[in-house]
C-alpha cells in the first residue's frame, strides 16, 4: 500500500503554526513564500494545489527550510533568489539582499536617463557597491539605450551580479569592476548610482538577526556616523560624473541633511529628494551644480 505524503496546504499550516509559536514578525507571508518557492507552485497555484500530496523529498525540504527560518534566516535566502524590479535576481553570501525600498531609486533614475536618451545615443551608467547587480540590471532593463558598470569590493558580489545579468539577458550591456569605491574606476558616466552602506557602527548589532546574521557587514556600516560612504563617494563624484550627469543614492531615513551637505560641500546641487512607503527620506539625486 502506498503512503501519501502530506498535502500542500498541511506543510503550509505547519510551516505557519511554527512561525507563529517562534515569534517571526510575519509568519503567515512567510510560510506562504517559503513552501510556494520550494514547490515552485505561484500565488494561485497555492490555492488550487492545496489538497495535492507531496513527496518524501519535498517534505524533508521544506522541514530543512523551516529550521532554517526559525534560525531567523530570511526566507528569500534559504530560496537563493529574490525578484527586484520584476527581475529574479540570485542572493549570495556577499550580496545585499535587494529590497522594495531600493526600487524607489531604480524609479527615481528612469525619467532622468530617458530624458538624457531623447539626446545621447549611448548612455553609461555606473553602480557602486552593485551587490547582486540589481540597481543596474533594473535600470539596463528599463533603459535599451544604455549599458552599466557594477564596481564592488566582494569578488562573491561581482560573480553573483555577472550570473544575473546572464540570467536575465543584459550580459552585453553589463560589465563589472573590483574597485573599492572609485579607486579603479575610468570614465564617465550619465548616472552613478549607489545603495551604499549607510548604517553607524554603533547600532549594527541593535538590527534584527535576518540582518546582522546573514547580510555582509560591508554592505551595512558605513563607519562611526553612518557617513563614511557617502564621504567617499562626494569627494571624487565630480570626476566621473558628465555635466549633464546625475548621482542618485539611497540613504538611512535621517541623513538627508547630511547628505545633501557632503555633495554641496564638493560642488552638487540636490535635484529630487524622494519618501519611501514609510515616508521616510529615501533617496536623494545630485548633480553638477
Amino acid at each position: 500500500m502506498t503512503v501519501s505524503g502530506p498535502t500542500v496546504s498541511e506543510v503550509l499550516a505547519e510551516a505557519r503554526r511554527r512561525f507563529t509559536e517562534a515569534g517571526i514578525a510575519d509568519p503567515q507571508t512567510d510560510a506562504r513564500l517559503l513552501i510556494a518557492g520550494l514547490l515552485k507552485l505561484s500565488p494561485t497555484g497555492m490555492l488550487t494545489a492545496g489538497r495535492e500530496p507531496i513527496s518524501q523529498e519535498q517534505a524533508e525540504s521544506i522541514g530543512r527550510a523551516i529550521d532554517r527560518r526559525l534560525r531567523h534566516e530570511p526566507v528569500h535566502r534559504i530560496l537563493g533568489e529574490r525578484e527586484f524590479y520584476g527581475l529574479p535576481l540570485s542572493l549570495s553570501a556577499g550580496t545585499l539582499e535587494p529590497r522594495p525600498d531600493t526600487e524607489i531609486l531604480v524609479d527615481t533614475i528612469i525619467p532622468y536617463l530617458r530624458d538624457l536618451a531623447k539626446s545621447e545615443n549611448n548612455l553609461h551608467i555606473l553602480d557602486m557597491g552593485t551587490g547582486t547587480g540589481a540597481i543596474c540590471l533594473a535600470l539596463l532593463s528599463e533603459c535599451p539605450e544604455a549599458s552599466g558598470i557594477g564596481s564592488d569590493i566582494s569578488a562573491d558580489a561581482l560573480e553573483t551580479a555577472r550570473s544575473n545579468a546572464e540570467r536575465n539577458g543584459l550580459q552585453a550591456r553589463f560589465s563589472t569592476i573590483r574597485s573599492s569605491w572609485f579607486e579603479n574606476i575610468h570614465g564617465t558616466f550619465h548616472a552613478i548610482v549607489s545603495n551604499p552602506p549607510y548604517i553607524a557602527s554603533n547600532v549594527i548589532h541593535d538590527l534584527a538577526p535576518e540582518v546582522t546574521k546573514f547580510d555582509p557587514a560591508a554592505a551595512l556600516d558605513g563607519g562611526s556616523d553612518g557617513l563614511d560612504a557617502y564621504k567617499a563617494l562626494a569627494k571624487d563624484a565630480a570626476r566621473f560624473v558628465r555635466p549633464n550627469g546625475v548621482v542618485g543614492l539611497e540613504i538611512g531615513y535621517d541623513q538627508r541633511n547630511d547628505v545633501t551637505a557632503i555633495f554641496e560641500a564638493e560642488g552638487f546641487k540636490c535635484l529630487k529628494s524622494v519618501k519611501d512607503y514609510g515616508q521616510n527620506d529615501r533617496v536623494l539625486v545630485f548633480s553638477l551644480a
